[in-house]
């Protein structure tokens, strides 16, 4: 996918639902983002970019059992302030949002993977 695309999902998927905070897309080890008007991240750039490159890295193994109990969707994450969503996008890319906690997540999940697929052959 181009650059293009990916800022054009990045903003359709902050648009989606109100409660998600972040979105980024990272792909061969460029991230694109966007935060919404107001907040205040709770990670440094270098701090997100570390934690998707591990990120992707857990997705690689997570692939490696597919032929036994299916491919990956996606993994969800709660933490103390928020949750975090990765969704494989592409080769080896990935869809980061944070929401937060009074969410419906997996409402928000449900959209994300609608907004993805509109972009996926």
């Amino acid at each position: 996918m181009i650059k293009l695309e990916y800022e054009k999902i990045c903003d359709q998927i902050l648009e989606c639902d109100s409660s998600i905070r972040y979105v980024g897309i990272y792909d061969y080890g460029e991230l694109y983002e966007k935060m919404r008007t107001g907040l205040k991240c709770y990670l440094s750039r270098e701090e997100t970019e570390m934690s998707l490159s591990q990120a992707v890295y857990r997705w690689s193994t997570r692939k490696k059992t597919a032929d036994k109990i299916g491919k990956p969707i996606f993994a969800l994450a709660k933490y103390e302030k928020i949750y975090r969503v990765t969704i494989p996008i592409g080769g080896a890319g990935l869809i980061l949002i944070t929401a937060d906690l009074d969410s419906d997540v997996n409402n928000i999940i449900e959209k994300i993977l609608t907004i993805k697929n509109q972009y996926s052959s």
